[in-house]
């Protein structure tokens, strides 16, 4: 088995002696192993003292300010959120963040290794001067030391794994685990879904999958790539293996959109692992072309506890060509009574500087300035010069808009769709 060329380069070709061939296979063995390994020592550091950029600012109001937040069964949902963009994205990442803002929540923001750090302090000085509550709530950590952001490679796993373990430590007391890049936007305000979420059972998992891999099984499950992200620091490129592995007959595979939303008791699944099945799947998908698109999905399909809480859907709205592409088209103004209309709470993609981001803002989530979403939590006087989530209450209650009730019914819809069982992991 031969290594083909950097990302783009051409395959290694030529046939190799059997010796060279068990070598490779032994090689790919041990990387998986030592990924598996690296991946435990980025939770334990995550559990024990956690990489992050404390927001500035004074922290004697911090334990006041949460002191009050009710958690639990019987109160509101807590969301625990992780933002994630690249070199460049630290303005787009602080937008989408006080998009997304709610003192009841939990927010992880991850600039990836391309980024530089000065550009990680700058997100963090501008979550604290735009959020007076980020700082009071201490509920907004920057990642400190990332890792890389291509979306081929086991690396991105491995930083989406580590972010939910960081939340686990810093904030056990979510209910969900939710996704998101910065080319997202979402179409309802928190107090909108925090209301629909209230409704649903905490036990279901919302995740776009499907075993019917079709002419992409060669690409995507018997490929092999080594990510040298995982290894290098710095290094975004990956090694393409010439040679295909057989289909798996342990477990079956499942693939489908990365964007997700987990409840807490899988995400401790996954985590801490007190079955073989996640660290089994974690070593075979350190060497799959797209591990984020497989991964959590096949965990989950294939775990008797976990594959009847499946809500086969990732409530994005998205457009797609006719023809196959990997990603959905850029959102524009066309798109927008559409997307309105559908009743999901998020949205992708978009460009940076795409005008439909700020028609969002002032019809959908009335959002002014350059201040959170405001919502049933924020006291202050309304006007263009003042913030009025400068000031708060009680945290609480929420307070529900026109989309609210859109997204209930589409969420209700994908609940039936669910209990039907006939499109959650079907094998």
């Amino acid at each position: 088995m031969g290594l083909g060329g950097v990302r783009g380069g051409t395959g290694g070709g030529g046939g190799t002696g059997s010796g060279e061939r068990w070598r490779w296979i032994l090689f790919l063995s041990l990387v998986s192993v030592s990924f598996l390994f690296s991946f435990l020592f980025l939770v334990i550091s995550a559990y024990s003292s956690p990489a992050r950029l404390r927001l500035p600012g004074l922290t004697t109001a911090r334990a006041a300010a949460g002191a009050g937040i009710r958690r639990g069964p019987d109160a509101l949902p807590c969301l625990a959120y992780l933002l994630i963009g690249a070199k460049g994205d630290g303005p787009r990442l602080l937008r989408l963040l006080l998009a997304v803002y709610h003192p009841r929540n939990r927010y992880v923001l991850h600039l990836s290794a391309d980024a530089s750090r000065d550009e990680r302090r700058d997100l963090a000085a501008g979550v604290a001067a735009a959020a007076p509550a980020a700082v009071a709530f201490d509920n907004v950590a920057v990642v400190g030391t990332p890792t890389a952001g291509t979306p081929v490679g086991s690396s991105g796993l491995a930083g989406t794994l580590r972010a939910a373990a960081v939340l686990l430590r810093l904030h056990p007391d979510w209910d969900w685990f939710l996704t998101l890049n910065a080319a997202d936007y979402p179409l309802v305000t928190q107090d909108d879904l925090i209301h629909a979420l209230s409704y649903v059972p905490r036990e279901f998992n919302f995740i776009d999958h499907t075993s019917d891999i079709g002419q992409k099984e060669s690409e995507k499950v018997q490929s092999m790539i080594v990510d040298a992200g995982i290894y290098l620091s710095g290094r975004t490129n990956f090694f393409r293996a010439t040679q295909k592995r057989p289909i798996p007959d342990a477990f079956k595979f499942f693939t489908g959109s990365p964007w997700v939303i987990l409840n807490r008791r899988f995400i401790e699944y996954c985590i801490l692992g007190w079955e073989n099945l996640p660290r089994i799947l974690l070593m075979y998908f350190n060497n799959v072309m797209l591990p984020q698109e497989g991964y959590f999905h096949s965990v989950i399909c294939n775990s008797h506890d976990f594959r009847n809480s499946t809500v086969n859907n990732d409530l994005r709205f998205k457009v797609w060509e006719d023809s196959p592409h990997t990603e959905p088209l850029f959102l524009n103004m066309e798109h927008y009574d559409k997307m309105v209309h559908s009743g999901r709470p998020f949205a992708r993609r978009f460009q940076q500087k795409e005008p439909l981001l700020n028609k969002i803002d002032g019809k959908l989530l009335r959002r002014l300035g350059h201040g959170p979403v405001p919502g049933a939590w924020c006291s202050g006087r309304k006007s263009w010069f003042t913030d009025p989530c400068s000031q708060w209450n009680d945290v609480n209650v929420v307070r529900p808009g026109p989309q609210a009730l859109k997204l209930q019914k589409y969420i209700n819809r994908t609940l039936e769709e669910a209990d039907s069982g006939r499109t959650s992991c079907r094998r």
